[in-house]
């Protein structure tokens, strides 16, 4: 038995067997068998999956012999899966909402209308018609839970919940889906147009003194057996669970105050029935017992109906000794005692009596009267932020964005206020050390987050910072600051607002999605999802467009059946690989860890997937490492690791086996991990070990072994010859293009070149893109080395050479030179110079070689000066010493190629300083320079530049000429200095020669430079 195989088995053999789900038909076949499904501790499926069951088939339409669609039939099939999803209702003590929760608005309206039918509820008599105590109990009961079902839904309908858009991989549903939605607006239309009925059947239920009875399992067990026992003071009436006139009333004034509690937005006066309903139910409330039947209330939210409507309607009074928190901040407001406000919210620091949502509503209300025009507020606004940030990071919550905002340009009293309200928010003498340490945690944010020094320093030196971080991190953050470039960062903009919209019943999801998209915690992120789908019924990983995962995984996520599954490794692999791709390699691999974990328990294919992710999150931050400046090597496992992905791309290319092709494979990972090879010179892997039907099979492996071998050899170019050509042999092919004839129109035949061709082991694009994943300057050098030769062999209308290293090891002829892309050469050439400059910005050879590029094929004179400077700076100490032969040479470098260009330019005078630097002076050029009429770029304060005494002489014979007698001057006092004396020995003439080159070449670097 293999290991994997010994491992699945274990697996299975230590983990429970799942009893295989019951089928809805199974119900229907042994009506026995619901009862004691329903009795489970946890039935699968749940009672409100079994009401979806039995209704969607009990609705299901039929089809005629005409093929035509019939409503569905009545028959008794039907009607005892109708008769089975109220039995389940029942078991549930028909309470809404659990129902609400669990079913649409369409099924719910079915199922209680099929409640109503069974009750004998009299048909075509509207329910305000009907005199309830003068009904049967059980059908008197019918008819209140629908109605108090149409006003919560009505309540709940006004709410409003972020539409869902159909994704690509939804479109199917889309018409399921605006089906759902026309027949729910329907049903919502019937709903409000009957809600004054609604209010008024209820209302007249208070009125019943006597107690109410609802139907259970058994009642509807008598309905099926004999319709004679359905209604009147019968078995079927009087045996249904009993629920005392307080509960049901108690049940009622809440639902009642909830609908007014909602008309009050367009009639205030509503609000005060909203109170008197809330009041009684508060009564009633202490009448009934602990764990009441049939009366389920929020309690909390009838405390912040309660609060709300003492609010809104005034009746609240500031000396009540019971004044709720809610309530005493209400008044505040209202007495615009905002001083008290400010300082309430600050001992809530301490208290945490304030849930989150409600502080920032206050806010965010005030916020709004300062958009109005109250300017006078915005202080108060700011100070309340404040707090309320305090309060968040007490509380382990993320920080708002107004806060955010407000740090970007922070005066000092801000900064002092902060400080003033963390030292209020911890209780010396009862604070736990988990508070202090998440305040720690804050003010060390706080002053990492502030740009200005000196307001850094006021946070850093304060008491309260001083306590509470170790002595480690305030040492850290002194060095920072120190550090600390006082520049203005002009890239900060300021976020845009979240909390710029007014306020909405919908806040708390709001709010809870800016969480998802701001946290980068993975179990915090598990927590927002879980209490998000707790409120609504969607899919979230779709709430930020940002949140991208590659199109090779897309599908094997969105297999997952599990809607809060699916969504939390939706985050955190999009969260992961944001991080990757921003080299936050931190919290990228506290997500993928998180990911791996929770993938491992379901799917092989998954956790294989985070395992690459993974893998290339470590090569990256190696990668970023390196590139910063670290020489560590990396550990010998993630080398191993990096091998054994590649000799598992064997398998996938070859197919051995199902469960590995079956993986998603992102190119990429592969691309990333032959780069990693080749950067950590694992060449003796690359050259002598890789299996050869992973070279055969993996284009960048076969581009990887033959760049390895070409530099491996490179010390003795007659061995390296072999190897060199099968790298030029596969870069050739890469660089060429299939070409195809076609007939025009006047009969002619055209020949069609077609880029991007299928020749070479890679396109060229994707090879561009591989190349500059390597930073080893042989490698590049050995790269540029060949595309310069190839440069050469293609562009013969180039009369100056392009020079590079190596340039012996490569053929140096082409035999179908027609099938080369000239202008891929010419611009993958340019492409890796400029890119290897950006790794070594002082490589002489790779300086000479742009320069090269600028002069002989771009004709970019400047630019060519600009470089062949740079390179004689790099290699001369800024020209303090000798410029090396090999890198200025007559035909190569400065001189010669230097007086092309400044002949286009005009500065005449600097080409004839430059002819001096040949090693026969060029007299000739010189004196055409000299005698141009267009020359005014000061050249007489280039005399201190020429050691000819022959072009000194002939300067002030052209001064002469022309009149100019301060020049002519100027001219013979340079002649007149007596190291330029010819009788002087050769090393005095030498030594003055090198003193005016140096003093020369050290102006023309500050002018390009």
């Amino acid at each position: 038995m293999s290991a994997e195989a010994a491992d699945r088995e274990a697996v299975t053999g230590s983990r429970p067997s799942t009893p295989p789900q019951t089928s809805w038909f199974e119900f229907l076949l042994d009506p026995s068998l619901l009862e004691q499904h329903l009795q489970k501790s946890h039935p699968d499926p749940s009672p409100v999956q079994l009401v979806i069951q039995f209704l969607e088939q009990a609705s299901k339409p039929s089809v005629n012999e005409q093929n035509l669609v019939q409503p569905p039939v009545d028959n008794r099939r039907n009607r005892t899966l109708k008769l089975l999803a109220l039995k389940v209702a029942a078991h549930l003590r028909w309470d809404l909402d659990v129902l609400e929760k669990g079913l649409t608005i369409p099924v719910l309206n079915m199922l209680l209308n099929e409640l109503l039918c069974v009750s004998k509820v009299p048909p075509g008599v509207k329910h305000v018609d009907l005199d309830l105590s003068t009904l049967p109990p059980t059908t008197a009961m019918a008819v209140l839970i629908y109605n108090r079902w149409a006003i919560r839904t009505i309540v709940l309908s006004s709410f409003p919940e972020k539409q869902t858009k159909p994704g690509p991989h939804q479109l199917n549903m889309i018409n399921l889906v605006q089906q759902e939605k026309e027949l729910t607006d329907n049903i919502l239309t019937v709903l409000k147009e009957q809600a004054s009925d609604s209010i008024m059947v209820l209302e007249g239920a208070l009125n019943i003194k006597k107690d109410f009875y609802i139907h259970t399992l058994h009642t509807l067990d008598l309905l099926a057996a004999g319709p004679s026992t359905a209604n009147g003071e019968t078995e079927s009436s009087t045996a249904g669970l009993r629920i005392s006139a307080d509960e049901l009333h108690c049940q009622v004034h809440y639902d009642l105050g909830g609908i007014y509690f909602q008309q009050g937005c367009s009639d205030p006066s509503a609000y005060e029935k909203a109170q008197e309903h809330f009041c009684k139910t508060r009564e009633l409330l202490t009448k009934l017992s602990p764990d009441p039947l049939h009366c389920h209330l929020d309690e909390k939210r009838l405390a912040g109906y309660w609060s709300a409507c003492r609010a809104l309607t005034g009746s609240s009074d500031p000396s009540d000794s019971q004044l709720t928190p809610y309530g005493l901040i209400n008044n505040l407001i209202k007495t615009q005692n905002y001083q008290g406000l400010i300082d309430a919210f600050i001992k809530d620091n301490v208290a945490h009596s304030l849930p989150n949502n409600f502080r920032h509503s206050v806010q965010l209300e005030l916020l709004h009267r300062v958009q109005q025009g109250d300017r006078a507020l915005e202080e108060v606004c700011h100070k309340l932020c404040l707090s309320n940030a305090v309060h968040d990071a007490l509380e382990g919550q993320v920080l708002s964005v107004r806060f955010q905002q407000l740090l970007l340009k922070p005066s000092k009293h801000t900064i002092s206020f902060l400080l003033e309200v963390c030292t209020k928010s911890l209780d010396k003498e009862h604070t736990s050390e988990t508070s202090r340490r998440k305040m720690a945690l804050f003010l060390k944010n706080l002053c990492e987050r502030l740009e200005e020094v000196p307001l850094a320093y006021m946070v850093s030196s304060h008491k309260l910072f001083m306590e509470l971080l170790t002595d480690e991190e305030k040492k850290t953050l002194l060095d920072q600051m120190r550090k600390r470039s006082a520049t203005v960062n002009l890239s900060a903009k300021p976020l845009p607002s979240f909390y710029d919209i007014p306020a909405s019943a919908s806040v708390n999801i709001g709010q809870l999605e800016q969480q998802l998209i701001l946290s980068l915690d993975a179990r915090q992120i598990r927590q927002i999802l879980i209490e998000l789908h707790g409120m609504a019924e969607r899919s979230f990983w779709r709430v930020n467009s940002k949140w991208e995962v590659p199109s090779d995984y897309i599908n094997v996520i969105l297999a997952i059946k599990d809607n809060l599954t699916r969504d939390l490794v939706y985050i955190l692999m999009a969260k992961g690989l944001h991080c990757v791709n921003i080299k936050d390699f931190v919290h990228g691999r506290q997500l993928f860890t998180a990911c791996l974990e929770l993938v491992t328990e379901f799917s092989p294919k998954l956790r294989q997937v985070m395992l690459n992710e993974m893998l290339l999150l470590e090569v990256r931050a190696h990668e970023t490492g390196a590139a910063e400046g670290s020489t560590e090597r990396p550990p010998p496992d993630l080398v191993s690791r990096v091998r054994g992905y590649l000799e598992m791309r064997i398998h996938e290319k070859l197919s051995i086996s199902e469960s590995v092709s079956d993986i998603p494979l992102r190119q990429v990972v592969g691309e990333e991990c032959v780069a990693f090879m080749l950067n950590w010179r694992e060449n003796e892997y690359l050259t002598l070990q890789v299996p050869t039907a992973l070279v055969n099979n993996n284009p960048y492996i076969k581009l990887g072994q033959l760049l390895a071998a070409t530099c491996k050899e490179l010390p003795g170019p007659k061995e390296s010859r072999r190897t060199a050509k099968e790298l030029w042999e596969a870069v050739v092919q890469i660089c060429s293009v299939s070409s195809q004839h076609k007939r025009t129109s006047d009969g002619r035949v055209s020949l069609i070149k077609q880029r991007d061709s299928s020749l070479g082991i890679l396109p060229r694009s994707k090879f561009i893109t591989f190349v500059k994943k390597l930073r080893v300057s042989l490698m590049l050098t050995t790269l540029i080395s060949l595309f310069v030769r190839l440069h050469s062999i293609v562009r013969v209308d180039i009369v100056n050479e392009v020079t590079a290293e190596h340039l012996s090891i490569w053929p140096s002829s082409l035999a179908n030179i027609q099938s080369v892309d000239v202008e891929a050469v010419a611009v993958t050439v340019k492409e890796l110079v400029t890119y290897a400059l950006t790794l070594n910005p002082n490589n002489q050879s790779w300086l000479i070689t742009q320069a090269d590029i600028y002069f002989a094929v771009t004709n970019q004179y400047s630019a060519a000066m600009h470089y062949y400077l740079q390179a004689g700076t790099v290699c001369s100490d800024y020209f303090t010493k000798p410029v090396p032969p090999d890198v200025y040479t007559d035909q190569v470098a400065l001189v010669s190629h230097g007086i092309g260009p400044l002949n286009g330019t005009a500065w005449l005078l600097q080409v004839a300083v430059l002819c001096q630097f040949l090693r026969e002076v060029d007299y000739m050029t010189a004196f055409k320079a000299l005698q141009e009429q267009t020359s005014h770029d000061s050249m007489d304060s280039f005399y201190q530049y020429i050691w000819d005494v022959t072009i000194l002489e002939y300067l002030t014979h052209i001064h002469h000429k022309r009149g100019e007698i301060e020049k002519r001057q100027v001219a013979i006092k340079a002649i007149g200095q007596t190291e330029l004396n010819s009788s002087n020995p050769e090393e005095v003439l030498q030594l003055a020669a090198q003193k005016r080159k140096k003093k020369f070449l050290q102006a023309m670097a500050k002018l390009y430079f």
